[in-house]
């Protein structure tokens, strides 16, 4: 797989050609009458913006009938946009089919696995695997193409619009055709499916290929690897229509680069977008904050881990909210400040552009209490004047477009098929968390100030961090076990959780005893799970306490050391986090979750032999968080504030890009505050 050709970024450029930050939104003029849209390139100006998404949902006014096109408007607003300097990222509109469409052509509607239709009135109601769809969106796609492939506004093309947002899982028959198509091309034979479908279990064996569907709604579980390989051939679908529009836009217009907006956040799990990556010219993310303890964690968790699907090379911010959204239970504003500090902590994590849904906020429709760079109240409000801020701040950080991530010592690994497995039914408990474990420790990293990367499991170069941590990595194949082996013994350290190395890729258990795959490496032994009620929690002698889970383990190595054993529970006294010393690395086993306070105390020991530690103050750490970002003569450090409180940064110095500049008593960041300085890179 190739990696993205972020050689092909659509960098604005300054008046003396000089590469910017990206700065925009989405922009929906076809909302609003033609007066206002020279308003919307005044105020853009006005802000700093440089870039907006265009035509995202306007297949409806851009087609009114299956023989009509309406294009003249979309030429008026390119035309405004170019002579106001701002570039387009055209979107082939192709997200939401329209109502002349669905009604002649109902068959390209998603079917759940209980059999409903997903019938229009919102968005996104298409199947992925319709011939029809497909046909009808390649030929919008052609028409839009052909059109403005010479427009100097089109700086880059935005396929669809955060795909399988709504339609990741159609068990339609389109679908269940497709479905046994990839299949075959995955096992060739039917013997190679039965045996990795396990279908001897509740006789199930197949003896033809049409007899394979998709796993809808059944009498009890359905089977498992079934149900793994919908998922991996849902992500599949989804990225063999992109493929498809991305094809036809090289084809029409090969120097202009393509994209589609990932969403790279906990509960939009169905894409595989470490698999997506190299498919498009660079890597775009949608990110939206869910309200919690662990918020901005989580943040920083998402940009990192879109930093780790784009190798670590500059990506695009598609979207984000200037305040509050429309679409969770309680929707609150953002915070003074937060507007700026989350804009930022994306920008430290790579992104080289930044925008916002939407540019002008909407008087009708579903979306109409979600913020915008212009809201309801109009240019004079606060938030427009946080928004003029935002865009000054972004063109003082002109200098760092083009750099790259620097790497971490400790890397989080992250992997699609563990989340998908590990959480499927009939397990020893249908609590478990994926996302939430390996955000626990990527937040535990946070409290202690110590830089780490999120990075996909089969994009990772694991040689070159010092410690690696694998939460969950509950789906190990052979050549990952071997891999994980020969990186501890050539001197790097491993740190692993419960459920992890049980099954291979076909969600078969290693057999022997747990966590198989990776149970030699370990140098332990689990006979049988313990799963945890809820509310239920053991105690550790290390004055940690777990929850969810525990293991029964056997010590197998006489190279095993026990750093903490169970004081309370089923196994008191039993060891319940363990190392072993193997070759020049150790590899490391946590059986019970601990949450992000009990891995904040236990992580130093871990990282201990990796002489692995804070680059920040004593002062900081926990409140700050640092991320650098370098190019071949600077180093950029970002030093963001977390917390609500003042916070002094003694030692910390370099030529301020963006902050205050420092007094006699040193740098002190406000509550949530963002400072830039740049270091020279020797």
């Amino acid at each position: 797989m190739t990696a993205p050709r972020t050689s092909r970024f659509p960098y604005a450029k300054g008046p003396d050609g000089a590469r910017l930050i990206g700065y925009g939104a989405d922009y929906n003029p076809e909302q609003w009458p033609r007066e206002v849209w020279e308003e919307d390139v005044r105020l853009m100006r006005a802000a700093g913006v440089n870039v907006v998404s265009l035509a995202i949902f306007s297949w409806a006014r851009l087609q009114p009938t299956a023989d009509t096109w309406d294009l003249g408007w979309l030429d008026d607003v390119m035309d405004l946009l170019h002579a106001g300097g701002i570039g387009v990222d055209l979107a082939t509109a192709t997200a939401s089919p329209p109502p002349w469409l669905t009604t002649a052509h109902p068959e390209i509607l998603p079917v759940t696995a209980t059999g409903e239709t997903l019938w229009p009135g919102a968005r996104q109601h298409w199947r992925p695997t319709s011939p029809v769809f497909r046909e009808h969106a390649l030929r919008l796609v052609r028409e839009l193409a052909t059109r403005y492939a010479d427009h100097p506004a089109l700086v880059a093309w935005h396929v669809n619009n955060e795909l399988g947002c709504h339609n990741v899982y159609d068990y339609s028959d389109d679908a269940a055709r497709a479905f046994r198509t990839w299949l075959r091309h995955r096992y060739t034979t039917l013997e190679s499916l039965n045996h990795a479908w396990g279908t001897a279990f509740w006789s199930q064996r197949y003896s033809d290929w049409e007899q394979i569907l998709p796993p809808r709604l059944a009498a009890s579980h359905p089977n498992p690897t079934q149900q793994l390989d919908f998922k991996r051939f849902s992500s599949d679908a989804l990225k063999d229509h992109l493929l498809a529009e991305r094809d036809l836009l090289r084809e029409l217009t090969p120097d202009v680069p393509v994209t589609t907006n990932f969403m790279v956040m906990p509960g939009t799990k169905g894409m595989d977008y470490a698999d997506w990556a190299g498919e498009v010219d660079f890597v775009a993310n949608d990110h939206y904050v869910i309200p919690g303890p662990q918020d901005r964690d989580e943040l920083s968790f998402s940009a990192n881990l879109t930093s780790g699907i784009s190798g670590h090379r500059p990506w695009f911010l598609m979207e984000h909210s200037t305040s509050a959204v429309n679409w969770q239970p309680v929707n609150l504003p953002k915070k003074p400040g937060e507007l700026a500090r989350d804009s930022l902590l994306h920008v430290a994590h790579g992104a080289d552009a930044v925008c916002f849904f939407q540019w002008r906020q909407s008087a009708a429709g579903a979306e109409k209490y979600h913020s915008a760079m212009v809201p309801h109240a109009g240019e004079d409000s606060a938030l427009f004047r946080d928004v003029v801020e935002l865009g000054r701040t972004l063109e003082a950080l002109a200098p760092i477009a083009g750099s790259v991530r620097e790497p971490a010592r400790v890397a989080v690994l992250f992997d699609w098929d563990s989340w998908w497995t590990s959480e499927q039914d009939s397990h020893p408990t249908s609590r478990l968390d994926y996302h939430g474990e390996a955000l626990d420790w990527y937040s535990a990293l946070l409290r202690l100030g110590v830089r780490a990367d999120i990075v996909p499991v089969h994009r990772t170069d694991l040689s070159s961090y010092d410690v690696v941590i694998a939460p969950v990595l509950h789906v190990v194949p052979q050549p990952l076990a071997k891999e994980l082996t020969r990186y501890v013994e050539g001197g790097g350290h491993l740190v692993t959780t419960y459920f992890s190395g049980v099954v291979d890729e076909n969600d078969h258990i290693w057999l022997g005893g747990h966590p198989g795959a990776l149970r030699e490496l370990l140098g332990v032994r689990i006979e049988e799970f313990g799963p945890l009620l809820d509310g239920d929690t053991v105690g550790l002698d290390n004055a940690t306490t777990g929850s969810l889970w525990t293991d029964r383990i056997e010590v197998a190595a006489p190279d095993v050391e026990v750093l903490a054993r169970y004081r309370t529970g089923l196994y008191a006294s039993r060891p319940a986090v363990t190392r072993r010393t193997t070759g020049r690395g150790s590899a490391a086993y946590v059986s019970t979750r601990l949450g992000a306070d009990g891995l904040a105390t236990l992580l130093p020991q871990l990282l201990a032999p990796a002489g692995v530690d804070s680059e920040l103050p004593e002062s900081a750490r926990g409140s700050v968080e640092l991320v650098v970002r370098r190019d071949a003569d600077s180093r950029y450090l970002f030093l963001v504030n977390r917390s609500e409180e003042s916070v002094p940064l003694p030692g910390v110095a370099g030529d301020v890009l963006v902050g205050r500049e420092t007094g006699d008593d040193g740098i002190v960041l406000a509550p949530r505050e963002v400072l830039v300085l740049r270091r020279s890179a020797g």
